[in-house]
């Protein structure tokens, strides 16, 4: 039914040390592991949500035989609507194209000064 990748809506049902648990549907429960919570430090995983509070949530494992879920917050509006909050440059790796000539030029000198002063 849930694949990897989907972005579910659930509902937090308690919390351990080690990650959120939530309701995802009549079949399905989940765990958000604290690791798959923030890119930071996570010192508190109740700083992220309250009990009962509708989350949402992607799915990044599945396992049918037992109706759980692994589920991840991480680089989503978790409280809005699911979207990613990862920004892309949409300019790729062109700004470093336009700087290395010039990075390359300013090292040939720092080369030549330092051979100079042997």
């Amino acid at each position: 039914m849930y694949k990897i990748n989907d972005i579910v809506k659930c509902v937090v049902t308690g919390f351990k040390e080690y990650g959120i648990f939530v309701k995802v549907d009549e079949e399905y429960d989940g765990l958000i592991h604290i690791s798959q919570i923030s890119e930071s430090f996570v010192k508190n995983v109740r700083d992220y949500c309250n009990l009962n509070e509708t989350l949402y949530v992607k799915v990044i494992g599945v396992d049918e035989e037992h109706k759980q879920l692994k589920l991840s917050i991480k680089d989503l509006n978790f409280k809005l609507d699911g979207s990613s909050t990862v920004k892309i440059d949409e300019n790729g790796f062109l700004p470093l194209k336009n700087k290395l000539d010039l990075w390359v030029n300013e090292k040939i000198k720092e080369i030549n000064v330092e051979d100079k002063d042997k």
